[in-house]
C-alpha cells in the first residue's frame, strides 16, 4: 500500500473522530484557513521522507559494494542485520529526539522562527493543520532524518511504517479530539499538550512542549507546559500573526523577506 493511501484512510479515520470527540464542539469541519491546509497536507506529507529513504538505501549497498572491492573492513549499514522492529524502534526514538532538538531550535533562532511561522499561523486548529509547514522546512527536516538512518541501513520498509506513524501521530496532537492521556501525558504528545505549544504570547506562555511523538523529552528537560484537564488557550498564534499572509504562495516567499529585513539576534544570556 503507497504513503497516499495511508495518509488518505487516516485522515478519514481523524474526521470521523473529530465529529464524534471533539474537544471544541462548535468548530466544524469547514473552518477558516481549510483550503490551505488541504494544499500543505498533500504537498508535504512524509512522501519526501519515503522516498529519500529509499533512494538512499540503493546508494548505500552501492557504496558498501565499493568499499568491499576496496578491501575496506567499513560498512555503512551497520544496521542492516537488525530485525527491521527493532529498527523501527530505534528510528523512531533517534529521531524524534532529533526533531524535538530541531524543533526548539526553530523557536529560539529568529532566521529560523520565520520558515517555522508557516506552521504556526494556524489559528483554528484540527488534524488539518499538521502538515502545515513551509517547504524549505521539510526538505531540511526529511532530509537530516531519513538519508542517515538510510546509509546506516535501516531498511526503507522499516522507514515506511515510521512514515505511517510519523503521520497518525502528527494528526493526534493537532486533532480537534478531547481525549483524557491520564500518566500517558509523560511520555506521549497529545491534543491538549500540543495545543498549548500553539498559544498565542497574550494566552499561554512561549517555548513550551516541542514534542512531536515524544512528551518526555520536555518533561525531562522542564519545557513541559500542561495548566489542567480541559484547559485550553484562548487564541493560537504569534505576536504579529495579523500581518502574515494566508495564502500558501505569499506564505512560502515569506523569509526571502530576511534579504531585507534585518533580524534580530538572539538577546545573549546574562
Amino acid at each position: 500500500m503507497t504513503y497516499w493511501l495511508w495518509l488518505a484512510a487516516l485522515s478519514a479515520v481523524f474526521i470521523v473522530f473529530e465529529r464524534l470527540r471533539p474537544r471544541d464542539a462548535r468548530q466544524g469541519l469547514l473552518r477558516p484557513g481549510l483550503a490551505t491546509d488541504l494544499l500543505y497536507i498533500v504537498l508535504n506529507g512524509h512522501w519526501l521522507g519515503v522516498g529519500l529513504a529509499h533512494l538512499t538505501e540503493s546508494v548505500a549497498r552501492a557504496l558498501d559494494v565499493a568499499l568491499a572491492a576496496h578491501g575496506a573492513s567499513i560498512h555503512l549499514r551497520v544496521a542492516a542485520a537488525w530485525p527491521w522492529w527493532t529498527q523501527l524502534v530505534v528510528a523512531f526514538v533517534v529521531l524524534d529526539f532529533f526533531q524535538w532538538s530541531i524543533h526548539n531550535l526553530l523557536h529560539r533562532v529568529p532566521a529560523l522562527w520565520e520558515l517555522h511561522k508557516v506552521h504556526h499561523s494556524i489559528q483554528v486548529m484540527d488534524f488539518w493543520g499538521s502538515m502545515r509547514f513551509h517547504f524549505g522546512e521539510i526538505v531540511v527536516y526529511k532530509s537530516l532524518q531519513y538519508v542517515p538512518l538510510a546509509l546506516l541501513g535501516f531498511d526503507h520498509r522499516a522507514l515506511f511504517v515510521l512514515a505511517v506513524v510519523s503521520t497518525a501521530m502528527g494528526h493526534f496532537n493537532h486533532a480537534n479530539l478531547r481525549v483524557p492521556m491520564g500518566p500517558l501525558r509523560y511520555v506521549f504528545n497529545g491534543p491538549e499538550m500540543h495545543l498549548w505549544h500553539h498559544a498565542h504570547p497574550s494566552a499561554g506562555p512561549g517555548n513550551v512542549n516541542f514534542a512531536i511523538n515524544l512528551a518526555l523529552w520536555d518533561w525531562l528537560f522542564g519545557t513541559a507546559y500542561l495548566p489542567g484537564d480541559g484547559v485550553a488557550p484562548a487564541r493560537l498564534g504569534f505576536a504579529d500573526i495579523e500581518s502574515f499572509p494566508r495564502d500558501p504562495l505569499r506564505q512560502e516567499l515569506w523569509p526571502l523577506r530576511l534579504g531585507a529585513t534585518p533580524v534580530p539576534a538572539p538577546a545573549a544570556p546574562r
